[in-house]
């Protein structure tokens, strides 16, 4: 069994929030990732979904130590991430890449698209000649699919998608071993979104990356994910694989997101049941008792507000953390 490139066990972020004041205050902790456990094999992709808020975004950033830990283990190719020093995280860096949300706002405007794809070999190999680093650029460019000839052109210059492409070179030109993307065509129009996934896709085939991919668009998600871990509150309620999870979900949760997914047959689409959650997303600075998502799943009973669900794995290793969901 090949081992795991990435293991993330029991992850805690806290941030402290000052409530009641300025004066008399007191802080509180802001629990954005509550205890979250996982692991990533090499060229494998785990999708994170979720609500807005869920801590899908600190999550990935926790893991490329961009965030302090609270507590909780982040293990890099059998090392231990967190209480590393400087140096020692900038070292593990050069295989683990991230890929952010918005294409133009991730660039520096003061930079040309070659620099911007170029700085990540100035700062780890600096004992390349210019002709290499050029030269390199050039072939991730057309990799990407934009035209070498661009590459003295400035963000400004270039439409979202192709922000967005230059943002994946800039990301793989270390050729990582990680690349984590960060709802990466959520700011991209609809008919991009389709060539920017098969991208990752085909980049992934080629340089045989992992990946997490953080999304709303669960449609994206099945698309291109090996395995989904479903976050609520900081916590996780569902981890399976691409068809188990989507063919028969477990957790009240993930049932109500997939019955926002749209179904292109318009038939079908009217005749889906559809699951809609009372309430808003609760605090996460005074998460519920028991079960984080008991003040909105339809079967809550007493034993949720009193107990934590613990991981529960099926015959399928499908994993779950809820009471009820056998029922």
């Amino acid at each position: 069994m090949t081992a795991p490139l990435l293991q993330v066990k029991d992850l805690k972020v806290h941030f402290p929030v000052r409530t009641g004041g300025v004066v008399i205050g007191r802080y509180q902790a802001l629990r954005a990732v509550d205890g979250v456990s996982f692991d990533l094999a090499p060229g494998e992709t785990l999708g994170i979904v979720g609500e807005s808020g869920c801590g899908k975004t600190t999550l990935g950033r926790a893991v490329l130590q961009l965030l302090p830990v609270t507590s909780g283990a982040v293990t890099w190719l059998g090392q231990e991430m967190t209480g590393l020093g400087a140096a020692a995280v900038k070292a593990a860096r050069e295989h683990m890449q991230i890929v952010f949300q918005d294409p133009l706002a991730s660039l520096d405007p003061r930079m040309t698209a070659g620099d911007i794809i170029a700085e990540p070999l100035r700062n780890y190999h600096p004992e390349l000649s210019r002709a290499e680093v050029t030269r390199r650029v050039g072939e991730l460019m057309e990799q990407v699919g934009l035209l070498p000839a661009m590459v003295n052109r400035y963000p400004h210059e270039f439409s979202g998608g192709q922000c967005q492409r230059i943002g994946i070179a800039r990301a793989m030109i270390l050729k990582p071993k990680l690349v984590i993307c960060d709802e990466p065509v959520s700011a991209l129009d609809v008919s991009v979104r389709a060539q920017v996934v098969n991208l990752l896709k085909d980049l992934q085939k080629t340089f045989g990356l992992a990946m997490l991919f953080i999304s709303h668009d669960l449609a994206v998600v099945r698309h291109i994910s090996d395995r989904v871990l479903v976050l609520y509150l900081g916590k996780a309620m569902e981890l399976a694989t691409r068809e188990s999870l989507y063919q028969a979900p477990r957790h009240p949760y993930t049932r109500a997101l997939m019955s926002a997914v749209p179904i292109p047959d318009p038939v079908k689409e009217r005749a889906k049941p559809r699951i809609i959650l009372a309430g808003d997303l609760p605090s996460p600075l005074d998460p519920p008792s028991g079960c984080v998502f008991r003040t909105r799943c339809p079967k809550a009973t007493a034993v949720c507000a009193a107990k934590e669900p613990v991981r529960e794995t099926s015959a399928h290793g499908h994993d779950v953390w809820c009471h009820h969901w056998r029922e």
